[in-house]
């Protein structure tokens, strides 16, 4: 619909982080999209009415690779940092399982970008995904900046 690239989400109880790609430059005109559509239907499901998410969104422009793999850990890795579960996999409502799973249900997922980082041999075996919610990726030079935008990291 607005030709947004989907790398990655997880929906929270009280927010939820995507990482996507809008090649069009329509970031603003997407969320505002994305949070109208959900709280409708949330809200019509449970009927109930009112805003669920406060303020803006928060976007961040990510230009290093390594900055990129760094965000899809901390947003696979957000419900266990909250106690939610023990192990990434663990937690239903993100995209970790479509990087781990060749089902079509999961070709709306753009994974390739980030699978395609690693030898076409590696990104295929679930081994090789699961490392990088327990080790951190970014140099040292560059977790000052993960620290200052996500300070509970």
């Amino acid at each position: 619909m607005f030709g947004v690239r989907i790398a990655a989400y997880c929906l929270m109880s009280n927010h939820y982080h995507l990482l996507l790609q809008t090649p069009s430059g329509n970031l603003s005109r997407v969320m505002r999209h994305v949070n109208g559509v959900y709280t409708q239907r949330y809200n019509r499901r449970r009927t109930i009415d009112g805003q669920l998410f406060r303020g803006r969104y928060k976007s961040i422009l990510v230009e290093e690779d390594t900055y990129l793999l760094e965000l899809l850990r901390y947003i696979h890795r957000n419900p266990v940092r909250a106690g939610i579960c023990q192990a990434v996999e663990d937690y239903r409502w993100s995209s970790h399982r479509g990087y781990l799973s060749a089902a079509k249900k999961w070709d709306w997922l753009d994974k390739q970008a980030l699978l395609g980082m690693f030898p076409s041999n590696l990104a295929r075996q679930k081994s090789n995904i699961l490392p990088l919610y327990t080790k951190k990726i970014l140099p040292l030079s560059l977790n000052f900046l993960v620290r200052k935008i996500f300070p509970h990291y």
